[in-house]
C-alpha cells in the first residue's frame, strides 16, 4: 500500500467563537450532529450556561469600542467579511449541502445570498441614520434633533431551518448598527455558524463583537434571556411555546424583544432588522447659540 494510500483524513474540530477566541464548552460536552440521512457529520460542542454568561462579557466589553467606530467604518468591515466568505465559498457550499440535506444547486444560491447579504447590509452602515433620525419640526426656538444609537447586547437565536442564510440575516443588520451580539447556531444544523467564527476571526472584526454559540437552542436561550446585561432578544429561531418562556424572562429588565415571525430568508430583507434594536436620542437646542 502506497504512502497515500496509507494518509488518514483530518477530521475538523468545531469550537465556539467567544471574545475573538475558539474555546470548546466549558462543560466538554459535545453533541453528534449528523446529515438529512442520519450520516454522522461531526461532533459539535454543547454549549452550556456559563458559555452563554461568558459570551455576554464579551460582547459587553467589546460594545463601546464597536458603537463608538465610524459607521463608514463599520460597513467596511462588513464588505470585508463577504470578501473572506468568497474566498471560502466552496466550503461553505459543502457544509450548507451536508447541513441541511440540500442539493448543491439549492447550497450554491443560499451561500451566494448570504454573502450577497453582508454586502448590502454593509452599505447601509452610514445610510441608516437618515431614515432612523432626522430633524423634527417644533413650536418654539429650538432645533430638535433626533440619532439613533444600538440598543447594546443582542442575543439571537438563529433560524432553525435555514442555517446559513437565515443566521446571516439576523446577525448582520444588528452589528452594521452597532450592537454587539451572541448567537445560538441552529440546533440541528450547527456547522456553517462555527465555520463563520473562523471568517469573522479574520475579517477585522473586533473580537467579542459577534459570538457564536451551538447546542440546545432552550438551554442557551433561558440563561441569555434573564441575562441582566443583554439589552435584546431576537427569537427568530425559537418556536411558540419557547419564544413565550424566553418573553416572560425577559421581562425583568425590559429587554427589546423581536418576536418570532414566518420568514423567506431569501426575500429582500427590507430594513425591519435595521430598525429593530435601535434607540432614539433626541437632543434640543435653542436656536441663535
Amino acid at each position: 500500500m502506497s504512502t497515500v494510500d496509507a494518509r488518514l483524513s483530518v477530521f475538523k474540530t468545531y469550537k465556539l467563537y467567544v471574545g475573538g477566541k475558539f474555546p470548546r464548552s466549558e462543560s466538554g460536552r459535545v453533541y453528534e450532529v449528523t446529515d438529512g440521512k442520519g450520516n454522522w457529520l461531526a461532533n459539535a460542542p454543547l454549549s452550556s450556561r456559563k458559555d452563554a454568561r461568558d459570551a455576554v462579557v464579551a460582547a459587553r466589553k467589546a460594545f463601546g469600542g464597536w458603537s463608538g467606530a465610524t459607521a463608514y467604518n463599520r460597513g467596511q468591515i462588513l464588505y470585508r467579511v463577504a470578501e473572506m466568505l468568497e474566498g471560502r465559498r466552496d466550503q461553505f457550499i459543502a457544509e450548507v449541502a451536508d447541513a441541511e440535506g440540500r442539493s448543491k444547486s439549492k447550497a450554491t444560491a443560499q451561500v451566494d445570498a448570504a454573502i450577497d447579504r453582508w454586502v448590502w447590509y454593509a452599505g447601509w452602515s452610514d445610510k441608516v441614520a437618515q431614515i432612523a433620525g432626522g430633524a423634527n419640526p417644533v413650536a418654539g426656538p429650538y432645533f430638535n434633533l433626533s440619532a439613533p444609537e444600538p440598543t447594546g447586547v443582542v442575543a439571537a437565536l438563529a433560524p432553525q431551518e435555514s442555517s446559513f442564510l437565515g443566521l446571516v440575516s439576523v446577525i448582520a443588520p444588528a452589528v452594521v448598527t452597532g450592537n454587539t451580539v451572541v448567537v445560538v447556531a441552529s440546533e440541528n444544523s450547527p456547522l456553517p455558524a462555527l465555520s463563520l467564527g473562523e471568517v469573522l476571526a479574520t475579517s477585522d472584526l473586533p473580537g467579542g463583537v459577534v459570538n457564536v454559540l451551538s447546542g440546545r437552542t432552550a438551554e442557551i436561550a433561558a440563561p441569555l434571556a434573564a441575562h441582566q446585561d443583554v439589552s435584546a432578544l431576537d427569537l427568530a429561531g425559537a418556536d411558540a411555546g419557547l419564544a413565550k418562556e424566553l418573553e416572560t424572562a425577559a421581562a425583568d429588565n425590559l429587554k427589546r424583544v423581536l418576536r418570532p415571525r414566518a420568514e423567506d430568508w431569501s426575500a429582500d430583507p427590507g430594513t425591519d432588522r435595521l430598525l429593530a434594536f435601535l434607540e432614539t436620542k433626541t437632543v434640543w437646542h435653542p436656536m441663535g447659540v
